[in-house]
């Protein structure tokens, strides 16, 4: 073929039509020839410019098209997207939330947070546990001592990687006293759900740790929440279980997690100040969110509020602002919006929604740590990268 022929051929264009194709700057064209994905042959006409083989470019932009689509499947996975991760532990289908496929509203009818913990982690008969548990720190808050408490127990953990199963079985039930323990404020026996009951001025056994329990139950998991991918990334270093859950716990701490319900006290303090309604209308004036009502994963009203909400009567004016929202909005209520309501009808400590999360949480996070553990695998995603193009 002679070098006029090549000149007229599609099979070669110029730099300015391959640049323009590939979407890319001068540097990235030469980078890619150097790397041999792309062929570069002198223009027979100006020796001094260079054609680029035209397969070569539209293999790129290929390539290029379909890494973008990957990538925008992998970005909407992050949040309310499609499933990245495998587990056998939780799962919400039909508006309804499964743990190990039984029905969590269910299990609060009759199981304590213990049970759904061995549950959670595939256990089965009694628990086993050490009982020579450190007393928890004291002269702190119940947020500071549940950081504390882990965080010690982190520090002298082994990696959860390599270890006897039944050492784990037993760090993990052991793990749960820690946390309530921090909770509480002191070493405690019996079940979990009558000692914070007893810490916080309510009969064990009676009529509020039962609302306890039923709250713990409900909050024990929540399938791959923000805490528990961050406990599954933890675990899949092979750190201790106590590790993974102080990730977990570090999580939850967000205002967009478990600390939703201080959001939630925030619309009612609002709401008794100028009243629901006019509430409600300044932050959807505002394009603000409504705290403690609706929820991606149940577009027809969380379960998990109905079966807390049902079980004791809402102050008067949580019950005002539950009904005008409902009204304003349509939307229904969730598990923040019931655990304020129940704290402040219980007469709880105003950080008791978010030590209540925590305790109960502990128990999916250890589960999703040991199941993360059982595959092997680490998770390591990469980054989309938007910065200045490198040279």
């Amino acid at each position: 073929m002679s070098p006029q022929a090549v000149a007229r051929t599609p099979e070669w264009i110029a730099a300015e039509e391959a640049r323009e194709r590939l979407g890319v700057r001068s540097q990235t064209l030469y980078a890619y020839v150097s790397r041999g994905r792309l062929q570069v042959r002198p223009d027979p006409q100006d020796p001094r410019r260079s054609l680029y083989r035209a397969a070569d470019i539209a293999a790129l932009s290929d390539r290029k098209r379909r890494s973008r689509k990957v990538a925008e499947v992998a970005a909407g996975a992050i949040a309310w997207g499609e499933p990245v991760l495998a587990s056998a532990i939780t799962t919400v289908s039909g508006g309804r939330l499964f743990y190990r496929g039984r029905d969590a509203v269910e299990l609060a009818d009759t199981e304590t947070l213990e049970a759904v913990a061995r549950l959670l982690r595939g256990g089965h008969g009694a628990a086993l546990k050490r009982t020579d548990r450190p007393a928890p720190p004291q002269g702190a808050d119940m947020r500071s001592r549940a950081f504390l408490a882990l965080a010690a127990r982190a520090g002298e953990e082994p990696p959860a990687r390599g270890r006897n199963p039944l050492a784990l079985a037993v760090e993990a039930a052991t793990l749960l006293d820690v946390l309530t323990d921090a909770v509480a404020g002191q070493v405690g026996g019996g079940a979990i759900a009558n000692r914070l009951a007893l810490a916080w001025g309510q009969g064990p056994g009676g009529p509020g740790a039962d609302l306890i329990r039923r709250a713990l139950v409900l909050l024990a998991d929540h399938e791959l929440n923000a805490s528990t991918f961050a406990a599954r990334v933890a675990a899949s270093t092979g750190a201790s279980l106590a590790a993974s859950a102080l990730a977990g716990l570090s999580a939850l701490s967000g205002p967009r997690h478990g600390g939703a319900a201080a959001a939630v006290q925030s619309l009612a303090r609002e709401a008794a100040q100028i009243g629901p309604r006019a509430a409600v209308q300044a932050r959807l004036a505002e394009d603000r969110a409504i705290p403690g009502f609706g929820h991606n994963l149940y577009p027809d009203g969380d379960p998990r509020a109905t079966a807390l909400l049902e079980r004791f009567e809402p102050p008067a004016e949580l019950s005002r602002l539950q009904g005008a929202v409902g009204a304003m909005t349509g939307l229904a209520p969730n598990v923040d919006f019931a655990l304020v309501a129940m704290s402040r009808a219980m007469r709880l400590p105003d950080d008791a929604p978010f030590a209540l999360f925590a305790v109960a949480r502990c128990a999916g996070w250890i589960a999703h740590a040991i199941e993360q553990g059982q595959t092997g695998a680490l998770i390591r995603p990469r980054a989309r990268y938007v910065g200045v193009e490198a040279g």
